[in-house]
């Protein structure tokens, strides 16, 4: 009997959803979320992707290159964990790889709905300069396998113009055929390369380089994708702050849109869609059955899991966020294009304004609008406080001199806001959110105003659907509070659906 009562003892402490495993899980979100501590691997779609960051991944390219080890690295986009999840042979491939690193905004996010943060964006466009920069330094060789007759040549001119002491052991283009692969490996085994880069597209380069790695002998061999086009310059890369903000996919499908719609418009959210249906199948395992008897347990792990909560609806609100403001920059951008040129027209000066706003905890950020007025308005400002419309902290002036033709109209459909997409990207403000002040305005917050700092500022809330600037200033505090006390997605899903009315109406707006 005692040793039947031990065995369950020990049967119960290995289910997946009893109380020691519960708070083995507790345990680990603390680690993570409050102690700023992440897995260092993580699952998505069946592929264990490695929690690096751009440093970590290049050191240990180099350290295995070094080390004369045969070692195989990847990289996986969300296009790639599509491709797969419908292709078992490709996801073993990748189960065998040395390391697996994220590469694309599409991974942070599906990230973030599993509660991880991704550490870093690891793709081979970026990393490619930083190999060969190690490897010059290191006296390490590389070889260029793959794209078009001609490319690799050139990007090995490039690279070695720009790292004089870079060794390129030999380029090879991928248009090769089954019959001619000994010769090739041949090729590159005679060129003792430590480093290969095979640009063959995936998942044709990872299996490639999977059934010939014994008989290849570089130490290390990645599959690249087309990073050879960039650097040849036959496709040219997205500016720094589109690649920054996770938006380059918007540049290659404007360069490319023949190839790459199907794989962004409808790829990405397949992607996402997969991910979420992984999550919510986790989130549906078995739970543990409260008792009675487990009551002081509970009171313990409760708060635990409502923070977990809390965790949860952030990490949806940005997903949120992310898919809204990428989709509208997309299909706004002619939009944007003809109201800078009315801009430009009518006043000289920048068509962005920018000011630095007080957001969420009190951390300062720099918003960005179409410029509204002319370019001496703030230094014209404090002459016209007299006249505001508010006697609160915020300053509001329905005929304001300042503003020009063209603002009046865009400041009316609320226009003028439309760059803030790009404050929504970045992750200092959301598409729903209390609209964020001036520091000078924040300085004069009564005790309950400072309420509204508790949450990330947005775009659109409660009273820019009820009526915008002919709300009284503490109205407005009172509806962001409502909105900050009760935070819901459902709740911003209805007021996204209610700006678009509110806008049209032209109600308050000035």
């Amino acid at each position: 009997m005692e040793n039947t009562i031990e065995l369950r003892k020990s049967e119960r402490s290995r289910l997946p959803n009893s109380p020691i495993q519960i708070l083995k899980r507790g345990f680990r979100w603390l680690m993570t979320a409050k102690l700023g501590l992440q897995p260092t691997k993580y699952r998505l779609l069946g592929v264990e992707i490695n929690n690096v960051t751009m440093s970590q991944a290049l050191q240990k390219i180099i350290e295995c290159a070094q080390d004369n080890t045969k070692q195989s690295f990847a990289f996986v986009n969300a296009d790639c964990l599509n491709r797969a999840k419908n292709n078992p042979a490709y996801s073993r491939v990748l189960s065998r790889q040395s390391m697996v690193f994220a590469d694309g905004s599409g991974i942070r996010v599906a990230g973030l709905m599993r509660g991880i943060n991704v550490a870093g964006n690891v793709n081979g466009t970026d990393i490619f300069p930083l190999i060969c920069e190690a490897a010059s330094e290191k006296g390490l060789s590389i070889y260029l396998l793959g794209s078009a007759q001609g490319v690799a040549d050139t990007v090995a001119k490039n690279m070695v113009r720009q790292y004089p002491a870079l060794k390129i052991a030999g380029t090879r283009d991928g248009y090769f055929g089954p019959a001619e692969t000994d010769h090739v490996i041949a090729e590159i085994n005679v060129s003792s390369a430590d480093i290969l880069l095979v640009a063959l597209g995936a998942p044709s380069q990872e299996m490639w380089i999977e059934t010939n790695r014994s008989n290849l002998s570089p130490s290390v061999a990645i599959g690249v994708g087309g990073l050879f086009d960039f650097y040849s310059g036959r496709i040219s890369r997205a500016p720094l702050w589109m690649r920054e903000t996770g938006f380059e996919w918007v540049w290659r499908f404007i360069q490319e849109p023949s190839r790459m719609w199907r794989r962004y418009f409808l790829g990405n959210p397949l992607f996402l869609y997969r991910c979420w249906r992984e999550q919510t199948a986790l989130n549906n395992q078995p739970k543990f059955r409260w008792s009675a008897s487990s009551a002081s347990f509970s009171a313990r792990v409760l708060p635990l899991m409502w923070k977990m909560r809390q965790r949860l609806f952030a990490n949806t609100k940005r997903l949120l966020d992310l898919l809204l403001a990428g989709v509208g920059i997309l299909a706004l951008t002619p939009f944007f294009i003809l109201i800078a040129i009315a801009i430009k027209l009518e006043s000289p000066g920048p068509v962005f304004f920018s000011q630095k706003r007080v957001g969420q905890g009190g951390d300062r950020f720099r918003m960005w609008k179409f410029r509204s007025m002319f370019i001496d308005a703030e230094a014209r400002r404090a002459a016209l406080l007299a006249q505001s419309d508010r006697n609160g902290s915020h300053f509001k002036m329905k005929l304001d001199p300042r503003v020009t033709r063209v603002g009046r109209v865009i400041r009316r459909a609320s226009i003028d806001e439309l760059p803030q997409l790009l404050n929504v990207l970045m992750g200092s403000m959301s598409i729903v959110g209390p609209r964020p002040n001036l520091e000078n305005e924040v300085a004069k917050y009564k005790i309950n105003e400072f309420g509204r700092l508790d949450t990330k500022p947005g775009i659109t809330c409660i009273w820019q659907v009820s009526g915008r600037a002919e709300v009284p200033w503490e109205k407005q505090v009172e509806m962001d509070l409502d909105y900050v006390f009760s935070p819901s997605i459902t709740s911003d899903i209805n007021l996204i659906l209610r700006t678009l009315p509110a806008i049209l109406s032209g109600k308050g707006a000035y």
